[in-house]
């Protein structure tokens, strides 16, 4: 199997899973407990159904949206997530080129292995600088004032992570930075040698967001003692209000699940909240963003930008979600398995297939533009 029989995220899901040792396929594969939320983030969009109009005159689609102040060229954008030169040696440099070469906008995490200064530099795509909150307040200062000065555009703080989710495999596999393996996962490395051979041929892995602050040498701290020892699970409204008036500009708040959250980052002035469980990561059992979207969208859609990510496979999914007025829909795996398995090539080909996929759904659908879309075109079974 090669790149050019990837045609959907399934297919770039098997070749990542050729192409990583079983220990990183499995962090960037599973989920939090019995993956039973994980799996219904997809599901959901099954039990939704699409109701086309016909002979309205769709010859040239426009895909282009209005998000957080952004204009981007397609309504489906690259979610930050962690650790991506673990996955292939370009990382975060190759997602944020395709995101580029889509017109579309990209987010750099704390837990990144590219600085976010680099990425700002080399594309003016819009950038999203994702963290977390800190015990430290001067940290967190620290990391806004760095991001404000490199040109970040929108800062999106996670919420639904004070402590770590329980994954499962990770532990079966002893998956950590650095990493500790089990002698199963030792052996899941040395048969994939290529994956080897890629790591210590190229720069050194860092996090270089958090490299000033946190002792990665000698195994002094792995990711999980970095969730369980310097993020506050005290974190409160009333500090992320701080947060937002010292930002001062576009703040979202991703994890955000409930009604009553979502009307709370609209009162301390969040530009936008980002419906999200982690990919299924963290709770599980918690429900799954597209089946909160309607309900958040009628409760607080008028005066914030909903966003949405978890679960999103396809173009139709993003159009469901569209229709039921989400602004803009974010993606993890759905460019992770593509990075994994190809690189930038990987990432291009996987937000072009996207893409066309968002164009023919739409044309089929009788809409010219997003802003035709709307929840009369859908039917829950």
């Amino acid at each position: 199997m090669r790149l050019k029989d990837c045609h959907n995220y399934h297919d770039f899901r098997q070749l990542a899973k050729r192409r990583l040792p079983g220990p990183i396929f499995n962090y960037i594969d599973g989920g939090a407990d019995d993956e039973v939320t994980q799996q219904r983030n997809s599901d959901a969009f099954a039990a939704c159904d699409l109701v086309p109009n016909v002979l309205r005159g769709v010859k040239d689609i426009d895909l282009s949206v209005t998000v957080m102040g952004q204009k981007l060229a397609m309504p489906l954008y690259c979610s930050p997530t962690a650790l991506q030169r673990l996955f292939h040696h370009q990382g975060e440099r190759a997602v944020a080129a395709a995101a580029a070469k889509h017109g579309t906008m990209f987010g750099v995490s704390s837990l990144g292995t590219v600085s976010l200064e680099e990425l700002r530099k080399k594309h003016d795509t819009p950038q999203v600088y994702q963290f977390y909150f800190h015990k430290d307040r001067g940290l967190n200062s620290a990391m806004m004032q760095r991001a404000k000065e490199a040109g970040v555009e929108v800062m999106m703080l996670t919420v639904d992570s004070i402590t770590g989710g329980n994954r499962e495999r990770d532990l079966r596999t002893g998956f950590s930075i650095p990493f500790k393996l089990t002698l199963g996962g030792i052996m899941q490395f040395a048969i994939k040698p290529m994956w080897g051979i890629n790591y210590v041929t190229h720069e050194s892995f860092s996090l270089p967001q958090l490299d000033e602050h946190i002792d990665m040498d000698g195994g002094a701290m792995s990711i999980g003692r970095y969730f369980s020892e310097m993020l506050d699970p005290a974190m409160n409204w009333d500090d992320v209000a701080k947060m937002v008036q010292e930002w001062d500009g576009q703040f979202c708040l991703k994890g955000i699940m409930s009604v009553e959250d979502a009307k709370k980052a609209v009162e301390i002035g969040c530009t936008g909240i980002i419906l999200s469980n982690h990919g299924g990561r963290q709770l599980d059992g918690s429900r799954a963003p597209f089946d909160q979207l309607k309900e958040i969208v009628d409760a607080v859609g008028d005066k914030i930008d909903v966003i949405m990510d978890s679960g999103i496979q396809r173009g139709s999914h993003v159009v469901k979600a569209l229709a039921l007025g989400a602004k803009a829909v974010g993606g993890g795996r759905c460019y992770l398995y593509p990075l994994a398995a190809a690189g930038q090539p990987g990432v291009e080909r996987a937000l072009s297939l996207m893409k066309a996929e968002i164009q023919r759904d739409m044309m089929l659908m009788g809409c010219q533009s997003v802003s035709d879309l709307h929840e009369g075109m859908l039917r829950f079974r």
